[in-house]
């Protein structure tokens, strides 16, 4: 992701669509041992209006050298809810330096935890019905919906209970299951409904087609009916997506778990139940800012990208580390306007750090000012 030029017009023209308005959070962790470096999880607030990152706080009740990994982080209100998990423990492989790290998995995660965002303060929630990690979650009015995920550690299947939290009540309820066992599921909510899409995913007692095309498939939970409903070829690939998000009422993506940027951001058709390349988005020249390779880079390792819908636009927030001779880490942020003609991107200034660190979770927005 290079410097691109963008062009005079304000891309989120509608005043209360502002990005001065939006806070976006994220959580990250180190990848590698250091004595200067906590190893846990730590989130991040990132300011739109000033492309400025700053430490919030830190996950409470990890121990030394143990990672949250798998959980999911969203936002209520002015509340973070940090959900479930599998907690890993960090270590050097025997005989390795300390870039060699081996995450061991200890215990997957009931737990839900609450922080104020406006208190800076930490609240214990009732916990998840059934322990889960690498699942689906989404917010609908105001409830908290989660499905899929694995809820042990060496299972080779995932779940396919779901469930829902009410924040006003602190309490949890299973919700009937869905048709697939399914996990690295990834879950919107969309016309007023909860999708579970893509994952690795199997059949469950419904003969609903072969291996590969329920990996293709979704699950859409209707709250008013309170079933699940089986949609085929939703998702396009047998390779989990990265991430979908709602923006406007369409549902954006940019690519798979695997390659998180396939060069283009697509939006999903729902009369043809595909997913179509977005006008202008395409960003395929050697001076790409997403083009890692390009000669115009320093040379560097996408380590993860993660989209925060915010007004018309689609915020991309990357982290890079650099390779050869230098061990610092570049954060980069560059705007698709969606409501654009011709070219919509817009790229701020990359930000350096010295800390190696990976993206946990997908980043949440939040309308307030921290």
């Amino acid at each position: 992701m290079g410097s691109l030029t963008s062009s005079s017009r304000t891309p989120c023209r509608q005043v209360e669509d502002s990005p001065q308005f939006y806070r976006v959070y994220a959580s990250f962790s180190a990848k590698n041992l250091s004595p200067d470096v906590n190893m846990s999880n730590w989130i991040e607030c990132y300011n739109p209006s000033t492309n400025k990152w700053h430490i919030v706080t830190s996950i409470p009740g990890l121990v030394e050298h143990h990672v949250l990994k798998g959980f999911a982080m969203v936002i209520v209100g002015d509340f973070i809810y940090i959900i479930g998990g599998l907690l890993c423990h960090k270590v050097v492989l025997e005989g390795h330096d300390s870039d060699d790290i081996s995450e061991v998995g200890r215990e997957v995660y009931r737990s839900v935890l609450r922080y104020s965002i406006k208190d800076n303060t930490w609240t214990k929630c009732n916990p998840l019905k059934v322990p889960r990690f690498d699942f689906g979650c989404t917010v609908s009015g105001n409830k908290i919906y989660v499905a899929g995920g694995k809820s042990t550690i060496n299972s080779e299947k995932g779940v396919s209970s779901s469930e829902v939290y009410d924040p006003a009540l602190d309490e949890w309820k299973l919700l009937p299951n869905m048709n697939t066992l399914r996990y690295k599921c990834v879950s919107v909510t969309w016309q007023g409904k909860i999708y579970v899409v893509g994952g690795f995913a199997e059949c469950g007692a419904s003969n609903i087609g072969p291996f590969s095309m329920a990996r293709s498939s979704a699950e859409v939970y209707d709250t008013l009916n309170n079933k699940w409903e089986f949609l085929p070829r939703m998702w396009e690939l047998d390779v989990p997506p990265n991430q979908i998000v709602n923006l406007g009422g369409k549902l954006y993506s940019s690519g798979d778990c695997y390659k998180k940027w396939k060069g283009f951001i697509e939006k999903f058709d729902i009369e043809l139940n595909m997913w179509d390349v977005v006008d202008g988005s395409s960003l395929s020249s050697p001076t790409s800012m997403f083009d890692i390779i390009s000669p115009t880079r320093p040379l560097m390792e996408q380590v993860y990208l993660t989209i925060a819908p915010i007004g018309t636009c689609l915020h991309f927030l990357a982290g890079y580390r650099m390779t050869g001779d230098t061990s610092q880490f570049r954060t980069e942020v560059h705007v698709f306007d969606t409501s654009s003609f011709g070219d919509g991107w817009k790229s701020f200034a990359p930000m350096i750090e010295h800390c190696d660190k990976e993206l946990s979770c997908h980043c949440s927005v939040y309308k307030g000012r921290d």
